[in-house]
């Protein structure tokens, strides 16, 4: 169901980011729980006129502000074809116009098939790649059922890096038995391919998984959680030390060189999401879109566009989410400005500030409060204690 908009002034002139999702995979990794499906064939000419058709729905209710970043995700959006990449950027420039330093990522399988559309897809305007290499050890890349081996993986590394303006890869590490020498030998090796951002996750098990099913039956034993501790603060130290600290909980990046479109989901801006499963946050107003691929197809032909819930936040949701996902980035939060933006003051529970304040989890500089690099290691938790949710 749908509802009227609210029009918040504080966001009406602030850039916008655009995420657009490419829900499918050659194959389903056991560890991802993301919005992915196999699927003998595609229609794309159906999928590229259901994507614009999407988009479009979203320029009407968003005149007037121009697009700061665009993320193609998926699924394996490297898997479209650039002629669907182009068309869909000359729609979005046509609808809102880019910013002079617009960001546009797209996610990509670190394949010698995929590596071979770099070029054209640079050509359709993508500026920015970022790569699932996910590990640099032919052991663990079989152990997560990735279709590439190192080799190959570094072949379309080196080909992004010719084609690309910037360039960043993911690697998971905290995986089953790995010790602290194996993960300091790979993590050497990432920062010297020489890229300016890293995504670096450690291995968790999600529900609906083949790995979740591999761990209730016991034939997955996850890494003991105090030594994932331990290689989460060697990690942070050691891309630290290299000139790429972490700037959120799992990214690392030199100055300058942070994923515009993500902080602009941490820092709470407002973006749009279309195509299957994409989620949003636009003028005070959550949407998801439909998320089997054949369901979004169904609702873009029937309404134009694959909505499926669009609700209003309240000023406190939006200003719990916000704080949320700022305590995530290095940064942290400044309360001052999210109250102005969302009239909301009595977000911190002050004698769970105190505490985690005495235990070194947080500090507080006038209104700008963070999660230290200890707290980060809780999160979850830190954030359960101290946000006040109602």
């Amino acid at each position: 169901m749908t509802h009227t908009r609210t029009t918040p002034s504080f966001q009406e002139q602030e850039p916008l980011a655009l995420y657009i999702h490419w829900p499918f995979c050659v194959s389903k990794c056991p560890y991802c729980d993301f919005n992915s499906h196999v699927r003998d064939s595609v229609d794309q000419a159906a999928w590229r006129a259901a994507l614009l058709s999407d988009l479009a729905h979203e320029a009407a209710l968003t005149p007037g502000r121009k697009l700061q970043s665009i993320f193609f995700g998926g699924g394996t959006p490297s898997l479209m074809p650039p002629e669907t990449v182009a068309a869909l950027l000359d729609a979005a420039e046509r609808h809102w116009g880019f910013a002079p330093d617009i960001e546009i990522t797209l996610e990509a399988n670190p394949s010698s098939v995929e590596a071979a559309r770099f070029a054209d897809i640079a050509a359709a305007g993508v500026n920015r790649v970022s790569l699932g290499l996910q590990a640099l050890d032919d052991a663990a890349l079989r152990f997560l059922e990735r279709a590439h081996d190192v080799r190959e993986g570094l072949g379309a590394l080196a080909v992004a890096q010719s084609v690309f303006d910037r360039v960043t890869f993911d690697l998971i590490y905290a995986r089953p038995d790995q010790s602290p020498q194996a993960w300091d030998r790979e993590l050497t090796q990432a920062i010297a391919l020489g890229t300016g951002h890293l995504s670096l996750y450690q291995l968790t098990i999600e529900d609906g998984t083949r790995f979740a099913t591999d761990a209730l039956k016991g034939s997955l034993i996850e890494l003991d959680p105090d030594r994932a501790a331990d290689l989460f603060e060697a990690t942070r130290a050691r891309t630290a030390a290299a000139g790429l600290p972490a700037y959120e909980v799992s990214n690392h990046a030199k100055p300058g060189q942070q994923s515009r479109h993500n902080l602009a989901y941490w820092r709470y801006q407002d973006y749009l999401g279309i195509g299957p499963g994409a989620h949003g946050r636009r003028l005070g107003a959550a949407t998801v879109r439909h998320k089997k691929p054949e369901n979004w197809l169904k609702r873009v032909a029937a309404t134009g566009h694959g909505i499926q819930v669009e609700d209003p936040l309240a000023p406190r949701e939006r200003a719990t989410e916000a704080l949320l996902m700022g305590l995530r980035l290095d940064e942290g939060v400044d309360l001052a400005h999210l109250s102005r933006r969302t009239g909301i003051a009595n977000l911190i529970d002050p004698r769970a500030e105190a505490r985690l304040t005495d235990l070194a989890m947080l500090t507080r500089e006038g209104d700008r409060i963070r999660v230290t690099p200890a707290g980060m290691l809780l999160l979850n938790a830190v954030l359960a204690d101290l946000v006040i949710t109602d």
